[in-house]
């Protein structure tokens, strides 16, 4: 019954709820609250949650086919944006919200565009665990990129000094808040980079997510992947990551622990080095000790005292050769004496019997070039003849009237003139053998 108005009739239960049904499906609101309870079960054709805020809190579903088509994974504590009407069950006397869209509020939004950048990165590989360097272990110039107003830099530095005051510091001071803040860190990271940093810190000190939003820029991220040297980031901001700790070498959860992630304790250092040179001094001493225990091992050996025991064995040796030599070079000697005497022998018997074969052939070949010699043939009266060209005379057809020949005798020449020539008869006889 209506406040005021005692004539109305009660309304029974049903009719009630028929009627508050109606007046609340009738509006439509949009409405932004905090996720506090998610009900998503395999199976189910809705999703249950429950939304509130400071004073209230309102159960919520959404069809599958809707909440599929938001896109959305909804967690505790995600701030969200609905779209929707209030339902009423009547039997059972149960609100509900019915929701039509589901978006992110807030930072909500901001962490769904940092979680869907973070996805499209680690797909190109930015991420990848292969792909970080390892920190060099003593950097000599050390490039810092934050504010240079902030806390930051002064625990970096001051932790540098500290751990490694040796490092020589690179500072690129720029801002790490606002909507131009992201380029500012890249062109600091480029700049350190090219003076010869070994190793760059990008770092800020703590803040709302909103504020930390420049270290999840995209092209903040693609610079930090083509710094040529190790990056570590700094970023204190310890329950999150953002898009700049995913991408860099090396992901410390404050400045300070990002300096001392690049440097060496100063302490720690001069202790293993002080530990290196005991153990170094120990091996050395040691290496001494065996080299002198050799030394003493071949200094104690009798050949060193006496040299002449260095040669005994062989100067033995040499001394039975020689007695051996003694012996056989006489021996050999008279043997080799006798065969000689005994080849000379043989040699002089070979050497008559040699002289007489040849002088019985060289007497017998004389007597015949005797009897074939011109002069033999003169000698019993012949002569021979021979013409002004040395040609010897054998036909009268040689000369003719005239001719001047030379007629050689037993004791010398005679030089004439032919006056005539005159054929001979005589007879050529041939005959053959039976």
């Amino acid at each position: 019954m209506a406040q005021g108005d005692n004539s109305s009739k009660p309304l029974s239960v049903s009719e009630a709820m028929a009627l508050a049904k109606g007046v609340l499906e009738s509006c439509t609101l949009t409405l932004i609250g905090e996720v506090s309870e998610v009900s998503n079960k395999p199976g189910y054709k809705a999703v249950y949650f429950t939304v509130k805020d400071e004073g209230a809190s309102l159960p919520a579903m959404m069809w599958m086919n809707r909440f599929q088509a938001a896109g959305i994974e909804l967690t505790v504590g995600m701030l969200v944006q609905l779209t929707g009407r209030f339902t009423l069950y009547a039997p059972k006397g149960r609100m509900n919200f019915d929701v039509f869209s589901l978006t992110l509020a807030g930072e909500g939004d901001l962490r769904q565009r940092v979680a869907q950048l973070a996805k499209k990165l680690q797909a190109e590989g930015l991420m990848d665990p292969l792909r970080k360097r390892n920190l060099p272990p003593y950097p000599h110039t050390i490039g810092l990129v934050t504010s240079p107003r902030g806390a930051a830099v002064h625990d970096v530095l001051r932790t540098l000094r500290r751990r490694f005051p040796s490092a020589k510091v690179l500072l690129a001071g720029v801002p790490v808040e606002g909507t131009q803040a992201a380029s500012y860190l890249a062109s600091g990271i480029e700049c350190v980079a090219q003076a010869g940093a070994e190793v760059v810190l990008l770092v800020r000190g703590g803040g709302s997510f909103e504020d930390l939003m420049p270290f999840n820029d995209e092209s903040l991220a693609r610079c930090i992947a083509a710094c040529p040297v190790p990056l570590v980031t700094g970023i204190g901001h310890e329950p999150d990551n953002s898009i700049a700790d995913m991408v860099a070498d090396f992901r410390a959860s404050t400045p300070t622990a990002a300096a001392e992630a690049i440097t060496p304790d100063a302490f720690e250092l001069s202790a293993s080095l002080a530990s290196c040179a005991s153990q170094l001094n120990k091996t050395l001493l040691s290496r001494l000790d065996r080299s002198q225990s050799v030394l003493d091992n071949y200094a104690s050996r009798p050949v060193l005292h006496n040299p002449n025991q260095l040669l005994a064995t062989p100067a033995q040796s040499l001394d039975i050769a020689l007695e051996r030599l003694s012996r056989a070079i006489p021996t050999n000697l008279m043997r080799d004496k006798a065969a000689l005497s005994k080849s000379a022998v043989q040699l002089q018997s070979f050497g008559r019997t040699f002289i007489e074969f040849y002088k019985a052939r060289i007497s017998t070949a004389a007597s015949r070039l005797d009897d074939l010699s011109p002069l033999s043939i003169l000698a019993r009266g012949y002569s021979l003849v021979k013409d002004e060209d040395d040609a010897l005379v054998k036909e009268v057809s040689q000369a003719k009237a005239g001719d001047k020949l030379v007629i050689s005798v037993s004791d010398g020449t005679i030089h004439t003139t032919v006056d005539f020539t005159e054929l001979s008869n005589r007879e050529v006889f041939t005959w053959k053998d039976d």
